[in-house]
């Protein structure tokens, strides 16, 4: 298990992200995915209220509706550690006081909780103060409503700026970043926000480990994968990109385990980096996020260079 700095969370060394849950994944699909992320020692969930707006028909936290009907039928809620998000859905925009306490009180009904373990802003708000942001989520920890802040898609400059203004008045401090970070994706991350998060002693909880699933390996020169997913990793089918994927495939062969392991234990072996975020859709991608490898220095400096 890791410790999340500066909270007392323990959880796995892999997050499960919830975004395909009522989209790609059906609710008995989604609780098989999550009943297999159990079995095999999970226990951090990261869902957010617009997952899975985009999809027609839905408005959004069907996510968290899911997620809430299977920990009441598991009884587990308990020895989960579940974070979810405001500031995207549609019908609660963005970061002000009003919005995050009605926002959260809708997320605790569909999760069917009293409690938030993380909750981030999901995206920077800059006609919210991040004063009143940030006292919204003070008062809400005293409540007991939720445990702790993170931010998700903030520069690194934007992060500082909310430490330092956390500090000055003793409010609430995001004690986490989330970002796109992948063997295909390493920027911004290293460009600012990688500092940031080192310079104030938090870390990262990269989303997207799998660049959408092209690193798991499915993806091969001339395959057509069917998958929703599909078109979003077209930009990563380029002479640069099936490099790496030959890389990781021959690192994964030598540790005789999945890509997907690989490309995550990349992501692990960065110090800023806590715990990544990887999601599932099938029992048997579960099973290939959940292998934990360690890589040696010689293999990293390889993925470091073959992906710079």
């Amino acid at each position: 298990m890791v410790t999340i700095p500066k909270t007392h969370l323990e959880v796995h060394p892999l997050c499960l992200g919830a975004n395909v849950f009522g989209w790609s994944a059906s609710e008995s699909e989604s609780f098989a995915v999550l009943d297999a992320y159990v079995e095999a020692g999970g226990n951090f969930i990261d869902t957010a209220d617009v997952y899975s707006e985009w999809k027609d028909g839905n408005t959004g936290g069907e996510s968290e509706s899911i997620i809430g009907k299977w920990m009441k039928a598991r009884g587990n809620r308990h020895s989960m550690v579940i974070a979810t998000k405001v500031a995207k859905l549609s019908t609660r925009p963005g970061l002000s006081r009003s919005n995050i306490n009605s926002a959260l009180e809708d997320s605790l009904l569909r999760l069917q909780t009293d409690h938030i373990d993380l909750y981030y802003s999901h995206e920077d708000d800059d006609k919210t103060p991040l004063t009143e942001t940030l006292s919204a989520y003070t008062d809400l920890i005293s409540a007991g409503k939720i445990s702790y802040v993170g931010a998700s898609n903030y520069s690194g400059a934007r992060l500082l700026e909310a430490s330092q203004i956390s500090q000055q008045n003793s409010l609430a401090e995001y004690v986490l970043l989330q970002m796109e970070y992948n063997l295909m994706t390493r920027q911004p991350f290293e460009q600012g926000q990688e500092g940031a998060v080192i310079a104030l002693g938090l870390s990262a909880l990269p989303f997207y480990g799998l660049a959408r699933g092209f690193l798991s390996g499915k993806y091969r020169p001339g395959l057509k994968v069917e998958s929703v997913r599909a078109e979003g990793t077209m930009g990563y089918q380029t002479p640069a990109g099936w490099k790496i994927i030959a890389t990781v495939d021959q690192i994964a062969k030598n540790h005789n385990c999945s890509m997907s392991a690989i490309a995550l234990a990349w992501l692990r072996a960065n110090d800023a980096v806590s715990t990544p975020i990887a999601s599932a859709r099938t029992v048997e991608q579960v099973q290939e996020i959940m292998q934990v490898v360690t890589l040696s220095g010689e293999e990293i400096a390889e993925l470091n260079v073959i992906s710079g």
